[in-house]
């Protein structure tokens, strides 16, 4: 693939400043050898909204759902219209309490809506973590050029399946300074895009799958079952082949999964004084029954928000 790298951030920058992000801006020194990568060009290089018919107005779904933070629904609206060869578009991100200013578009050619959903993640982690927005940036800037992952899958849009392409990050992942974001490690985002929806953007979710994750610090005890080769017990952290990561679709919250434990409910293993059985696994005391002394390890959050194309509207006059 030939190097259009300065040129193509270059445009991508510009249209970041119209629509006040710039998720892909301050690139850092020597990121002009690189070539831009599948993920990129899908995001960023690819004129989302050429083959729509306008005026319209795009509908999104909004939802989020968190162990840490009450769950909601929403919606995000997207304006489109042309004149005089431009196309412009006009941006409602959210409603009421939640709604994120953002300006109008001008002869707008990528969906305004993927960089208004990562702007909106980004001063959410600013908000959970206090950490830099520039540095979130940069991990997602850095995890889409270079560790990305794009592969084929089929969506259900107005009763039909048509092809589209999924790309996945973890920009915090392989981080060295991970550790200042620990609970957020595992954040998964994840791009469905489709020339056959409108607007080519179908789905952009993250989420944070932590539910069944140890708090730091927490030793755990993993048992094989009888019979079990020892080869056959999952390390810790080591996903299942072939499994899909979690966020694709809006569904359960990780942490309310049919079948999961519920703080304070006694488990397999444990006698009704409160003793354990030896060889079972022990869940943490409650705060009334631990020991002196003891340190009762923070819960992970799950926090799980996707946004959804649900329809296409005719546009407000």
């Amino acid at each position: 693939m030939p190097s259009r790298l300065p040129a193509a951030r270059a445009a991508l920058g510009a249209r970041a400043v119209c629509l006040g992000v710039a998720v892909l801006a301050a690139l850092p020194a020597g990121a002009s050898a690189q070539p831009v990568s599948a993920a990129e060009t899908l995001l960023f290089e690819t004129d989302h909204l050429a083959l729509m018919k306008v005026p319209a107005t795009l509908v999104y779904e909004f939802r989020k759902q968190s162990n840490v933070e009450p769950a909601f629904t929403d919606k995000v609206e997207l304006d489109v219209s042309r004149d005089k060869g431009q196309v412009h578009a006009v941006l409602r991100f959210l409603s009421g309490e939640r709604r994120r200013a953002l300006p109008e578009a001008d002869d707008a050619h990528g969906n305004p809506v993927l960089l208004g959903f990562l702007e909106h993640d980004i001063a959410e982690m600013k908000r959970l973590t206090g950490g830099s927005v520039t540095y979130f940036r940069k991990r997602i800037r850095m995890a889409l050029a270079d560790g990305a992952q794009v592969t084929p899958q089929r969506i259900t849009w107005q009763g039909k399946t048509i092809e589209a392409q999924a790309i996945r990050i973890q920009p915090y992942l392989d981080d060295p300074l991970h550790a200042r974001f620990e609970k957020y490690v595992r954040k998964t985002y994840t791009f469905v895009l489709s020339d056959g929806v409108p607007g080519g953007i179908y789905q952009v979710s993250t989420s944070l799958a932590n539910a069944g994750q140890p708090a730091p610090g927490t030793v755990v005890a993993r048992t094989a079952a009888p019979g079990t080769p020892a080869s056959a017990a999952a390390k810790p952290g080591a996903a299942k082949p072939g499994a899909p990561v979690p966020g694709i679709a809006p569904g359960t919250a990780p942490g309310n999964a049919p079948g999961a434990a519920t703080a304070g409910t006694a488990t397999s293993g444990a006698s009704a004084s409160g003793k354990a059985v030896p060889g079972a696994a022990v869940s943490a005391a409650a705060p009334d029954k631990a020991q002196p002394g003891a340190t009762i390890p923070e819960a992970r959050p799950t926090i799980d928000e996707t946004l959804t194309l649900v329809k296409v509207a005719v546009p407000r006059r």
